[in-house]
């Protein structure tokens, strides 16, 4: 999955989050998801790319209904609808 900078994605526990940038990780070379979260404070996080892209552990999340861990939504702006 192509993580979308600045795409809203729904978290399969209901929170939602922007996706800021790709960074990369200084020691290790991994790239990493910036995000941060659309409620409370809006604090910043950081997962490596393949955690973010990752699929729900339908074992350990019988009741989830997404597919992915986090998945971009279709949001668009009032001004955009004619």
């Amino acid at each position: 999955m192509k993580v979308k900078i600045h795409g809203i994605y729904k978290h399969f526990k209901g929170n939602y989050y922007i996706v800021e940038d790709i960074a990369i990780d200084s020691e290790s070379g991994e790239k990493m998801v910036i995000y941060r979260g659309l409620y409370d404070n809006n604090e910043l996080f950081a997962r490596p790319i393949d955690s973010f892209s990752s699929l729900v552990d339908k074992n350990k999340y019988p009741e989830c209904n997404q597919k992915y861990r986090f998945e971009l939504q279709d949001i668009f702006s009032k001004n955009n609808i004619k």
